[in-house]
């Protein structure tokens, strides 16, 4: 086998939350082009924008219309088992959908806090373990990526649910890589800077903050979903078979300021 091929996602089975626009997207795009068949789980009903790109670059694809927020344990065992009854097993999980809500923190309401934490939290913590059941019952490990953030490490302002629950995301990285390694498991996290995606747009829009922001990062722009899928498809590779419970900040040097 030739090194590169250490990359290749060939033959294998990915299931990916949020995949109609932004990260979720573009890490879908770069699986297909690196070998995988992708289930893509989204509240969209169509996803027909990522639908076409994946056609076009000749991958396979299935769309699935799912309220994560509103998803119980169960709702997402019975997603994990719906991907194996289409493609036959489950090799990868991306947990990337989630959502962001801005409020002061003296006004913060609990219904802010609490979507919120349904979709970034809960959602990741569920799914990952029906994940893991299915790879201990495959015998063959298995690779699950969380989505965290740049308020995994830092406080932020008027995210303070946000904030929480990608703090937790790096701890719960770090709880299941402990447990499962021995199952041949790896479970990392990515945690992108600032992204030209959805969840960006109010800062983008605003050309104060957005200055600022610009200033502080060294590369001096703003990232794009592929300078995430690159290093999503690494996590998810043979290549990166000896990286456990670790989140890595792929920022433009935010975090080096």
């Amino acid at each position: 086998m030739a090194y590169i091929d250490k990359f290749s996602l060939n033959g294998k089975v990915a299931l990916i939350t949020g995949t109609s626009t932004g990260l979720g997207q573009g890490i879908t795009l770069a699986y297909v082009q690196a070998g995988a068949k992708v289930v893509g789980v989204d509240y969209m009903a169509t996803q027909e924008d990522t639908v076409n790109k994946v056609k076009a670059l000749g991958g396979e694809f299935t769309p699935v219309q799912r309220d994560l927020i509103k998803a119980t344990p169960e709702d997402l065992k019975e997603l994990v088992k719906l991907v194996v009854e289409t493609y036959g097993k489950l090799d990868i999980v991306v947990n990337n959908a989630g959502i962001i809500l801005r409020e002061d923190l003296v006004n913060f309401s609990q219904d802010y806090w609490d979507r919120v934490m349904a979709i970034n939290l809960d959602t990741v913590f569920f799914l990952s373990q029906a994940a893991a059941n299915q790879f201990i019952k495959q015998g063959e490990g298995g690779k699950i990526i969380n989505i965290a953030s740049m308020l995994s490490f830092q406080g932020g302002i008027r995210v303070p649910s946000y904030t929480a629950s990608k703090s937790a995301v790096k701890g719960i990285t770090m709880a299941f890589a402990n447990e499962l390694a021995k199952h041949n498991i790896n479970v990392n996290a990515i945690a992108p800077g600032y992204m030209a995606t959805n969840n960006t747009q109010a800062l983008r829009e605003d050309e104060t903050r957005a200055g600022q922001i610009l200033e502080r990062i060294p590369a001096g722009r703003w990232g794009t979903p592929d300078d995430v899928a690159g290093p999503a498809v690494f996590l998810a590779s043979e290549a990166g078979s000896y990286i456990n419970g670790f989140t890595l900040a792929v920022d433009g040097g935010w975090l080096a300021r």
